[in-house]
């Protein structure tokens, strides 16, 4: 009897090894990465968008076998998607949820003034509690102060921020001679205000001849009906409008110039996608411009091939937006977790301040002072698909956008007033 005790006993102590051995050799848990972005209300239209970019770059990192850590076996990324239903109170919320979820990756941009909220929450986080510490990667949220004077060793920008991308368009604007007159439309919050800033400011640098006409910011995400502001657009005999407006808020704006029979320019920042192009249709023909850190017909083999690997992944017209800009940043966050050996966020963000990372013959690379990303950028005009210049439209509306210029990282590049406070590991 005691030599069967003995049997039993041994028996179920093997088991119990093999079941802690078995515990010990499974997968390690995912990295994750929350995203937090208006996935409800009049902006759900952009953040879907997103999700779609950062699932496609999450799957191909996953599908290469993951983030290589010196002291653990490959880790998978997981993305997990958070709502802020474009209020900043509940991305604040959401904030809490994800990190108390594990997450010690945030990404977010599709707002500056939440980006900003963030980025102070995050701080205040990060100082509080140094065990669960994280790292904010921002890739649209682009009001230039958040890597100026409010710029934060925690936080990551991979989007030119609206000054670059205003050089940038003014670039081209600057040779068109007969225009003499322009009208300022933005969202009134804190980076529509920039965008408007900083178009008078370069204005008058670039041609001091052209006069702003009309000038006017409106509540974001709110208006229903913008034919009373395009109807002051036409009124006021401005030959071009510039605007920073995105989702419904352009795509409605461009939808009520078409009715009003504006047949002026529209120099924007995000006119190339979300229903923009389908809206103006044909009056949109040599008249929407777009900058972009990139755009589908780019030229060269190597972009073309990462396009048609999109559009492979998202077959759907609808779901045609793709932006090279949040492939790099997910390839950039990779790289520097494995450089760093862990996912501890002071190790990952020193590593992250010398990240230079390419993709489809784009290069990019994080300026350490104020954690810019310094990459080229794109300037676009609206044709019709199968023009020269124009391989591929957008959204299926038979539309896309030929690249009338290319400005190199160093052309985009513009000072920062940052005084990074650096925190002590």
């Amino acid at each position: 009897m005691f030599i069967l005790l003995c049997r039993v006993l041994k028996l179920a102590l093997l088991a119990l090894c093999a079941s802690a051995l078995g515990l010990a050799r499974a997968d390690p848990a995912p990295i994750r990465i929350a995203m937090i972005e208006s996935l409800s209300g009049p902006f759900a239209n952009t953040g879907e968008a997103v999700l779609r970019n950062l699932s496609w770059a999450v799957e191909r990192v996953n599908a290469a076998g993951g983030v290589k850590l010196a002291a653990s076996s490959n880790r998978l990324l997981l993305l997990e998607r958070y709502d802020s239903k474009g209020q900043n109170e509940e991305a604040l919320s959401t904030l809490k949820a994800a990190i108390d979820d594990g997450a010690r990756f945030i990404v977010q941009g599709n707002s500056s003034s939440t980006a900003a909220a963030l980025i102070d929450a995050i701080n205040k986080h990060n100082e509080r509690e140094p065990d669960k510490r994280v790292l904010f990667l921002n890739y649209s949220a682009v009001d230039p102060i958040l890597t100026n004077e409010k710029c934060s060793f925690w936080h990551f920008r991979f989007d030119a921020h609206a000054d670059m991308r205003m050089r940038a368009l003014m670039s081209v604007l600057k040779d068109d001679r007969a225009l003499k007159s322009v009208y300022l439309i933005g969202q009134d919050y804190s980076f529509g205000h920039a965008v408007a800033r900083e178009a008078r400011r370069q204005l008058a640098l670039m041609r001091p001849d052209v006069q702003v006409v009309g000038e006017e910011l409106h509540p974001m995400g709110r208006v229903k009906d913008f034919l009373p502001y395009a109807a002051k657009i036409k009124a006021s005999g401005a030959q071009a409008v510039i605007t920073g407006n995105f989702g419904n808020d352009l795509t409605l704006l461009v939808k009520a110039a078409k009715e009003v029979g504006f047949e002026g320019r529209f120099y924007t920042f995000y006119g190339n996608a979300l229903g923009a192009p389908a809206a103006m249709g044909d009056s949109g023909i040599g008249k929407v411009l777009a900058v972009a850190d990139w755009l589908p017909n780019v030229p060269g083999a190597a972009s073309e091939t990462f396009y048609r690997s999109f559009r492979q992944r998202f077959p759907k017209p609808a779901d045609d937006y793709v932006h090279l800009r949040m492939q790099l940043m997910v390839a950039a966050l990779v790289q520097a977790i494995e450089q760093a050996g862990t996912t501890e966020a002071f190790t990952v963000a020193r590593a992250l301040e010398q990240s230079r990372v390419t993709l489809a013959a784009q290069t990019g690379a994080m300026r350490a002072a104020d954690h810019q990303f310094q990459q080229p950028l794109v300037v676009g005009v609206m044709e019709r698909q199968g023009e020269p210049g124009v391989k591929f439209d957008v959204e299926g509306s038979g539309y896309g956008f030929r690249v009338v210029k290319t400005l190199a990282a160093a052309q985009a590049e513009l000072p920062s007033s940052c005084k990074m406070q650096r925190p002590v590991q």
